[in-house]
């Protein structure tokens, strides 16, 4: 009976080490760079606004925008979690987009960079905030699709 518990403890122990050592692939620089950067045949005073434009459809407020440095920084609208405000818990996220517009050549590079960031608030004043980089491609590859649709109504007006 010893044995069979001890063995049974093994087992236990084993698999809880084993789901612990399971990490997440992680991309390495120029995985994430590739996946957050297109290139567009036009200049970069088509590719800004488009970009600026495209933020503002996909719901994000324009923090600031400088043609010049080609830099622009948006936001989501706030999403809090009301759930735990009970135990004197608030919770608020929302999605930070940045974006860099630089003019190569004769094309125009843009990368884009999405984090999703989440606040709480707890009683006596204490907080903590955690910053989640949105790695899913399926999110750039929107982004970007539309991007390039806002270019092309740009280049054709």
């Amino acid at each position: 009976m010893k044995n069979t518990i001890a063995a049974i403890c093994m087992l236990f122990t084993l698999s809880m080490c084993g789901c612990a050592m399971q990490q997440a692939p992680t991309m390495t620089p120029l995985e994430i760079q590739a996946l957050q950067t297109r290139d567009y045949e036009t200049n970069k005073n088509v590719a800004f606004p488009s970009v600026v434009s495209v933020f503002q459809d996909l719901g994000y407020t324009i923090k600031n925008a400088d043609k010049e440095t080609g830099i622009i920084m948006a936001e989501s609208a706030a999403q809090s979690d009301s759930s735990s405000r009970f135990f004197g818990v608030t919770s608020v996220s929302q999605t930070s987009a940045t974006a860099f517009v630089e003019e190569i050549g004769r094309s125009t590079r843009v990368r884009l960079n999405f984090v999703v960031v989440n606040n709480k608030s707890f009683g006596y004043g204490q907080t903590d905030r955690q910053d989640t980089p949105v790695l899913d491609a399926e999110t750039y590859r929107n982004a970007f699709e539309r991007i390039e649709n806002a270019i092309f109504i740009r280049k054709a007006a």
